[in-house]
């Protein structure tokens, strides 16, 4: 009698792996008829089907993680991150005002040695800069 299926619908439904699925010789019949996922329930509720004991060590604990030549990781300077977004799109904007005309090119080197500077905190700030010169 090839009980194989019943064995992996039984570790299915009862969340088990299929080594610890145990089919009671004397409820063997009953076990064959089984179809449903309802049926295996109440087969492991009436003792029909047993679940084995998980063999092994008692207590299993996690490993620590070593801290070692793979493991360290770099820092990331976020100050440099930013700065490099933030010039980049202030650079982007002054370029677009170069060339519509809006700024000439000494002002454009002088307002990309503050940039540089981090005089800007945001496009707004730059914005407000220029509106104060004119």
């Amino acid at each position: 009698m090839q009980l194989a299926r019943k064995k992996d619908l039984a570790a299915k439904v009862l969340k088990v792996g299929k080594n610890r699925i145990i089919f009671v010789e004397a409820h063997l019949g009953e076990i064959k008829e089984a179809i449903t996922r309802m049926d295996i329930l109440d087969l492991h509720k009436s003792g029909a089907i047993k679940i084995r004991e998980v063999k092994g060590r008692k207590k299993i604990e996690k490993r620590k993680n070593r801290r070692r030549v793979g493991k360290v990781k770099k820092k990331v300077n976020v100050r440099k991150a930013e700065y490099v977004i933030i010039t980049r799109k202030l650079r982007a904007f002054v370029r677009g005002l170069v060339r519509t005309g809006a700024v000439d090119k000494e002002q454009n080197r002088q307002l990309r040695k503050e940039i540089r500077s981090r005089k800007f905190k945001s496009k707004r700030h730059l914005k407000e800069h220029l509106e104060e010169d004119k």
